[in-house]
């Protein structure tokens, strides 16, 4: 590990030297000696005041991106979608109004702002409301995710029309446990363990018990529901005091567009706090777009056919997330795809989505400086930590870099330490 951080750092200090430092040199003194580390690690930098790519280190090879998806659903947000994230599609004929999802996960999802369009829409309307699924074309779970995660907070299920984000919310004190929804109140039984309370679905209904452990004065979770056409219904109707009706109905051209949320609301969210749920809906949202069909293989062949054809190294991309490790990107491709967002979005709308070193998002514990200066992504799986994104220097000059770390049995926070020290060399001495 030593001699990995050696070398690294003696990156950062040729770089500071670089007008009379060869390419040759820098590839020559830029080794990974750790057996732990050589095999499995890639890195590259690329200068963007120059528009050169400084340093490489297996940048061809294939490795799990983890949320690093994220990065690539993010572009297809910006490229497809407008100002606003679309919510359903509907159509009013005669009593009726009848509507399909697009996918938009922000319908009365606590963790964004919710600017309540689409529910005071639906509230106020005199019309009977029906519900159609007709154009959710895909599974519940991506492919390559681990079947045992559906228990997990950042895991719940793709719905063409989610509410409450597809979860339950728990919160227990003393000897009160309130659940939210309040529908599904009814739904949890209650136990004691041994160690340290817990909440568990059954995998195949929504049957959840709440395990009380023997020493927490106060315990909270959230744990994804199964979705089914009916639940949601009810769900809607449960909130909106109303009757909503499921339908089969196929998916009409002619229906009218109702819009909810700003897309950088939800942006900033997957980005920063890397929320799995809203990355899965809005990579539908924009198959929706292209498609009128929710499926997120149509999305992801539409952005490479029309977009990532010049990409050096084909994305292996089949969800918007990164929970699968189907996933393989290269090092330089996330570079590419880096450069591409930079050339939509103004610089300081876009650091402002992204987490930020020391300040917010999954990096606000580490990369800290008298100022932010590196704006970006993590990528996490057992065993995997990547990071990718801009690198602003002290100089004022900005980078764009990617780290990607795969199958080492260390301690996480060791890698961290050690991508922490080489990106910090870097903004200090260059």
């Amino acid at each position: 590990m030593r001699s990995t951080c050696f070398f690294l750092l003696l990156l950062a200090s040729l770089l500071y030297s670089c007008a009379t430092v060869s390419k040759k040199s820098l590839h020559k003194s830029f080794k990974l000696t750790d057996e732990k580390f050589k095999d499995h690690t890639g890195f590259v930098l690329y200068d963007l005041d120059r528009n050169k790519t400084l340093y490489e280190y297996q940048a061809a090879n294939y490795f799990t991106p983890a949320s690093n998806t994220k990065i690539f659903t993010f572009f297809s947000c910006l490229t497809i979608l407008s100002d606003s994230i679309p919510a359903l599609k509907y159509v009013e004929r005669q009593d009726s109004l009848i509507m399909w999802g697009t996918g938009d996960p922000s319908f009365l999802y606590k963790a964004v702002y919710d600017n309540r369009r689409v529910y005071n829409f639906l509230q106020s309307t005199t019309l009977s409301l029906y519900l159609s699924n007709t154009n959710f074309k895909t599974t519940h779970f991506g492919p390559g995710w681990g079947w045992d995660d559906y228990n997990d907070y950042y895991s719940p299920e793709r719905s063409p029309f989610p509410v409450y984000g597809n979860l339950i919310s728990l919160h227990a004190s003393g000897n009160k446990l309130t659940v939210y929804p309040p529908y599904f109140k009814n739904y949890v039984q209650h136990d004691v363990d041994g160690k340290k309370s817990k909440v568990i679905r059954r995998l195949e209904n929504n049957e959840f018990t709440f395990y009380a452990g023997p020493t927490e004065k106060e315990f909270k979770a959230d744990v994804p529901f199964k979705v089914n056409p009916e639940l949601t219904t009810t769900l809607l109707a449960d909130t909106l005091h109303k009757m909503v009706r499921h339908i089969e109905r196929p998916f009409l051209n002619s229906a009218k567009t109702l819009y909810s949320v700003p897309g950088d609301s939800l942006y900033k969210l997957m980005m920063q706090e890397s929320d799995n749920f809203v990355a899965e809906q809005l990579l539908l949202v924009c198959s929706q777009a292209v498609s009128d069909t929710l499926q997120p293989d149509i999305a992801i062949r539409y952005i490479k056919n029309n977009f990532l054809h010049d990409l050096a190294d084909e994305p292996q991309w089949v969800d918007g997330s990164g929970l699968s490790r189907y996933n393989l990107f290269t090092p330089r491709s996330i570079v590419e795809m880096w450069k591409k967002i930079y050339k939509l979005l103004p610089r300081d709308r876009l650091f402002a989505i992204l987490a930020a070193g020391g300040r917010s998002g999954t990096i606000k514990n580490w990369y800290k400086g008298d100022r932010p200066y590196i704006f970006g992504k993590t990528g996490s799986l057992s065993n995997n930590h990547c990071l990718s994104g801009y690198l602003v220097a002290k100089s004022g000059r900005t980078f764009i870099f990617s780290f990607m770390n795969n199958n080492f049995a260390s301690p996480v926070n060791e890698i961290k330490i050690n991508m922490e020290n080489i990106l910090k060399s870097i903004y200090e001495n260059y």
